[in-house]
């Protein structure tokens, strides 16, 4: 299967950066063909321009600034985000990326007020994502929003026989180290199986 691994995290050397390599690994060793698109590495502008946004329902002109990104989303079978939650959503440069890339035409269109998925190539979607927040506050304060978004929202642009799976470390703020290769550990195993 080929999969599209997007990760968004501005440090080499973080614990997401560590998420990002197993995901990398685990999906390799399983035989599958992976294109990483690491945001940060590869300069992604996360800024929509103001020409973007004006030919943003214009079908065939609206995609030429992010042809690169769109033609690998058409290409994956199975797609990542990996990436912390901050301020309970994606970090700007994820949600930028989804705000340039998958544009009408390329991840929906709407037809007489109706939006209507096109990215049935999509059969598999994962995120693993951490949160330096406890789960109680995520669930029961603020209702997890980017969880939401994603699962909901966003899956509904894919196959409707996509698969999901969600991977989420609550608690960062004050987890441990063994807390941390536990999960590692568990994002491998569960990424295997997926």
């Amino acid at each position: 299967m080929r999969y599209l691994v997007v990760y968004a995290h501005p440090v080499e050397d973080s614990y997401a950066a560590a998420l990002h390599r197993r995901v990398i690994q685990t999906l390799t060793e399983a035989g599958h063909e992976v294109d990483d698109c690491d945001l940060y590495a590869e300069g992604f502008q996360p800024v929509l321009a103001r020409a973007e946004r004006q030919a943003y329902h214009q079908v065939g002109r609206n995609t030429s600034h992010a042809e690169k990104e769109i033609e690998r989303l058409k290409r994956a079978e199975g797609l990542v985000f990996v990436f912390p939650t901050w301020w309970y959503g994606l970090p700007a440069i994820l949600k930028g990326y989804l705000d340039r890339v998958w544009l009408p035409g390329v991840a929906f269109e709407v037809d007489n007020g109706r939006t209507r998925p096109l990215l049935h190539n999509i059969v598999r979607f994962a995120v693993v994502t951490t949160y330096g927040s406890p789960w109680w506050l995520n669930f029961f304060v603020v209702r997890d929003p980017g969880r939401h978004m994603l699962m909901r929202g966003i899956r509904y642009l894919f196959s409707p026989k996509v698969r999901t799976l969600y991977l989420a470390r609550y608690g960062m703020d004050y987890v441990d180290t063994a807390t941390r290769e536990r999960f590692l550990t568990k994002v491998g195993q569960r990424l295997r199986d997926f």
